[in-house]
């Protein structure tokens, strides 16, 4: 279950993660789900309130050069999914 968590800082984040303008620039299309039981995945994300509910913690950042994983967010579950199949986050996620 994605479970993510947006942290203010840094050095609390399991990854950088910028968002990209265009899917064909991601490495991950995710969709979000407003209930916890519904995360399922790297791709199908619910966003916690409270470090203990996390799976994973991300911070955004400005720059796809600065980041550990390009996302680009989908209107459907279906939609979402690795773009790059080879990423070393893959699986990591949920």
């Amino acid at each position: 279950m994605a479970n993510i968590l947006e942290v203010k800082y840094e050095n609390q984040a399991d990854a950088r993660v910028c968002e990209v303008a265009y899917e064909t620039q991601a490495d991950l299309c995710w969709h979000e789900v407003p209930y916890l039981t519904q995360s399922s995945g790297d791709a199908i994300w619910h966003f916690v309130a409270y470090p203990n509910q996390a799976s994973f913690r991300i911070f955004r950042v400005k720059h796809a050069t600065q980041a550990d994983l390009r996302i680009f967010k989908v209107n459907t579950p279906e939609q979402a999914g690795w773009r790059n199949r080879e990423h070393p986050l893959r699986g990591k996620l949920g």
